[in-house]
């Protein structure tokens, strides 16, 4: 048996979905977990801090008080995302420009913020919840898509440039899961999707937070850069 030594843990968007199981997951391995949420709270024995990931004021406030009750986030795992899914012939700027300030843009700016802490501690865990979409593209994503890329990128530079100082900044890219999103899909719309999937079902939530965990832990220390599929085989290759 392993032992993980216990961490402060930041979720972005941890009060549904993904973000939310994430969050449980730390909290069942003995972590101190926040979670920020424009609404909605966290699962049980997290902290919830409002905090909106376009807004660096709004950011650094959130870390502010998570520093003061449960130290310097040691763990940062960065899931905070919308879609607004059209086609490209249709897609508005703002379509364009809110999605990919709040996927990319909201991921940089958490990661700067917890950058500071995790330098001077000579330790830290990035973790940037893409998409298998980012990879693969989809039809009327082109905005979603693009954000979810451009976190591998932003992965591999924070690597290269503070690997030395003990931190990793790796990527998970979920595939289908199986959330109230994906429920309210059209059953013909669900078939068509899992006809595409290797594994012939969709994941669920809990399968996606015990990869992120894992490559947060002590055991991953020395994966960094990395894009971890978890999309029962839709992405291959990509």
């Amino acid at each position: 048996m392993t032992t993980t030594t216990p961490r402060t843990v930041l979720v972005t968007g941890g009060n549904r979905g993904i973000g939310y199981a994430i969050a449980e997951e730390f909290i069942r391995e003995g972590h101190r977990v926040a979670v920020t949420a424009r609404s909605g709270e966290g699962p049980a024995g997290s902290l919830t801090v409002a905090a909106d990931v376009t807004d660096s004021a709004s950011v650094d406030a959130a870390f502010t008080r998570i520093e003061a009750e449960l130290g310097p986030v040691e763990v940062l795992v960065a899931n905070a995302g919308i879609t607004r899914d059209t086609l490209l012939m249709r897609m508005s700027d703002e379509d364009f420009t809110d999605v990919v300030d709040t996927n990319l843009g909201g991921a940089f700016r958490v990661v700067k913020r917890a950058a500071t802490g995790m330098i001077r501690k000579r330790f830290g865990r990035i973790v940037l919840i893409s998409s298998v979409v980012g990879l693969y593209g989809s039809p009327g994503q082109v905005n979603y898509a693009a954000s979810k890329a451009g976190l591998v990128g932003m992965a591999r530079s924070l690597t290269r440039e503070l690997g030395a100082r003990g931190i990793t900044a790796n990527v998970v890219a979920p595939g289908f899961i199986q959330t109230d999103m994906t429920d309210a899909l059209p059953e013909d719309t669900q078939k068509q999707y899992l006809s595409t999937i290797p594994a012939a079902r969709f994941a669920t939530p809990d399968e996606v937070a015990r990869v992120v965990r894992w490559v947060a832990g002590d055991e991953a220390g020395y994966i960094s850069g990395a894009v971890i599929p978890v999309d029962g085989g839709l992405g291959m290759g990509h």
